[in-house]
């Protein structure tokens, strides 16, 4: 049964641009008069008015606003600063929405279904919101509901931010931005698709097996369909109630959660692409539980490959290793100090792995993690584009980088002292590319989930 809210509606289109096109307008109209005119805009009052509009919007730009702040320089710093704060809590849609859009996945008799089914919204994102019911047999549920004519908004929104970057690439060349919107453009239709993201969630369980501290959600295929999905309630708190818990509590959440992310990567070439604070909560054990499987990258083997190349050649200042790294991931043609300068980006990235002791993470600066370090890769990728031209960053970057940034902004947050050289080398120890390709691509028949493009 198809609602007729969610058709891709030319009206429905039309009314998105209008309300996104005027607040993309505004950006375009000050970056183009401060290049071409050399009138000077207070950036960060108008990033700070950009975040309020598209705060008001629900739909994937305020996604994409929220992940464009954690990749290094995407945007301008002002932008990316007041992107950061962007959070996905939009008002939820009402009973009469939640009435519809149940009965249009589940039939008229959609309420028999459940032994009860809250009325009010247990939490609003981006793109849905998640409702608690209860099944006849006792066991909690978690339904997550899709708002309506998300197509058309994914569809409007990405028009749109084609639109500013290629402005943005006009103003400021040191990065090429093509790859970056082909890679939101497939990972925000594929949240559409929840049918997919059940598989993902399935996929995780198995990939997680063997971790005890782990827990993901059981899917309910009778009860979910591709814009509907529903999964057993896990009950957690927020891991933000625990920064100011006993020192040896916080590096447990911590191990914990580096574990959620990166065994899936090194053991299988997949990563959770949200660390989104809403993703993950805390039991009372401990342990953590993983939550929403929409942005799932699946790498190819060779790029993970890459990332233990890169590892490898920092380690023993091999620049040679570095160079075949970069050029695995598809940098092509790099000067050698377009190499030093990545490599400055990449020793942040891989600097809490380089030192065999008990460290934090890291650093905060300007209250965005790693953002004094992009900016000044950024500034030496400008000095360099006078001669060389700008880095074009491959796709996979996006959520790599964001997983990257979005824990270490976690770890921060708990204030976290580990030896991470150690726990790092610990998962990589027995890393080979041919069984990576074999289990990677056992799993990935086994539930039906594509790699991604």
């Amino acid at each position: 049964m198809e609602d007729k809210l969610d058709q891709n509606s030319v009206g429905g289109k039309i009314r998105r641009y209008g309300k996104v096109s005027g607040t993309m307008a505004g950006l375009a109209a000050r970056l183009a008069g401060e290049k071409y005119l050399g009138l000077r805009i207070e950036r960060e009052d108008h990033a700070e008015q950009l975040m309020q509009a598209l705060g008001n919007l629900k739909g994937p730009l305020m996604k994409v606003g929220q992940i464009l702040a954690t990749i290094p320089e995407a945007l301008p710093p002002e932008y990316a600063r007041a992107f950061q704060e962007l959070q996905a809590n939009a008002p939820s849609m009402g009973w009469p929405f939640v009435r519809r859009r149940m009965k249009a996945e589940l039939g008229p008799d959609w309420g028999s279904k459940f032994a009860s089914f809250e009325k009010e919204a247990a939490a609003a994102a981006s793109l849905g919101q998640v409702h608690k019911a209860t099944a006849h047999d006792g066991q909690m549920l978690a339904c997550k509901l899709q708002y309506p004519d998300m197509q058309s908004a994914i569809s409007t929104d990405l028009s749109q931010l084609k639109i500013i970057f290629s402005l943005y690439e006009r103003y400021d060349k040191a990065i090429k931005t093509g790859q970056i919107h082909d890679e939101l453009s497939a990972r925000l239709f594929e949240e559409l698709d929840y049918g997919l993201e059940a598989q993902h969630s399935k996929l995780y369980t198995y990939m997680l097996r063997d971790e005890p501290n782990v827990h993901v959600p059981e899917i309910i295929d009778n009860l979910s369909t591709r814009r509907l999905l529903t999964g057993t309630w896990l009950e957690g708190e927020k891991i933000l109630n625990f920064v100011d818990a006993h020192p040896d509590q916080r590096n447990e959440l911590a191990m914990n959660m580096f574990r959620a992310w990166y065994v899936p990567l090194y053991h299988y070439g997949i990563i959770h692409g949200d660390p989104h604070l809403g993703n993950y909560t805390v039991r009372r054990d401990n342990s953590i539980n993983l939550l929403d499987f929409g942005c799932v990258r699946v790498f190819q083997p060779e790029f993970i490959g890459g990332v233990i190349d890169l590892y490898n050649a920092l380690t023993n200042d091999d620049i040679a290793l570095a160079v075949h790294a970069y050029e695995t991931w598809g940098f092509h043609d790099l000067s050698k100090d377009q190499i030093e300068t990545l490599n400055i980006w990449a020793n942040f990235l891989y600097g809490p792995v380089m030192e065999d002791k008990i460290r934090p993470i890291g650093e905060v600066s300007g209250g965005v993690y790693g953002r004094e370090t992009a900016e000044k890769v950024h500034q030496k990728l400008r000095e360099l584009n006078k001669s060389t031209g700008g880095i074009s960053v491959p796709r996979e970057f996006v959520f790599m980088d964001r997983a990257a940034l979005g824990l270490g902004s976690v770890f921060l947050h708990l204030k976290a002292e580990i030896n991470w050289y150690r726990v790092f080398n610990e998962l990589i120890a027995d890393f080979d590319l041919e069984s990576l390709r074999a289990r990677q691509k056992a799993a990935l028949n086994q539930f039906d989930v594509p790699l991604a493009a």
